[in-house]
């Protein structure tokens, strides 16, 4: 049970990191299905909670201060190589406007990195609840789906030295 847990932390981590990397590292780690499933999804649902519950907090505390700090140092050099190359302003996208939280909570696991989901997400104005629902149903499905996948096909796709 202790060794269990202790594999499970790296699944853990890097699945709040990008949600892929939950279901590769559990095979790895030679964890069991359901654990690796679970794991991830916690991972994933650390991260939405976090950023929904705690992002303004968080954006005030240290985004604001590290991005002064980028600001002076890095985008001033930028900027003026992109005002030599700007064509039009950027516009919200059709997709997101067409599919809202659905079409983000769907494609967060795959496309998106968990924060960047619930970043988007909450920038488009959706109530946490909403949030946090959407994104619990999709990391329950990706993960069973990635999860599935990996460990039925990965023992004989994966490099003989990998197992």
């Amino acid at each position: 049970m202790g060794e269990e847990l202790l594999k499970a932390i790296p699944v853990f981590l890097l699945s709040m990191l990008k949600f892929i990397l939950g279901p590769i590292t559990g095979f790895g780690a030679k964890l069991h299905f359901v654990t690796t499933v679970i794991v991830t999804i916690l991972g994933m649902m650390t991260i939405v909670v976090a950023f929904t519950y705690f992002g303004e907090w968080l954006k005030a505390h240290a985004i604001n201060k590290a991005w002064a700090w980028i600001k002076v140092h890095i985008i001033h050099k930028i900027v003026k190589i992109k005002r030599a190359t700007r064509k039009k302003p950027m516009q919200r996208s059709a997709f997101w406007s067409k599919y809202g939280l659905t079409g983000v909570a769907l494609f967060t696991p795959v496309f998106l990195t968990p924060i960047g989901g619930t970043i988007l997400a909450l920038s488009l104005g959706y109530s946490k609840e909403k949030i946090l629902f959407y994104m619990l149903i999709s990391a329950i499905s990706w993960s069973v789906i990635f999860s599935g996948i990996i460990y039925f096909v990965g023992g004989e796709v994966v490099p003989g030295f990998l197992k």
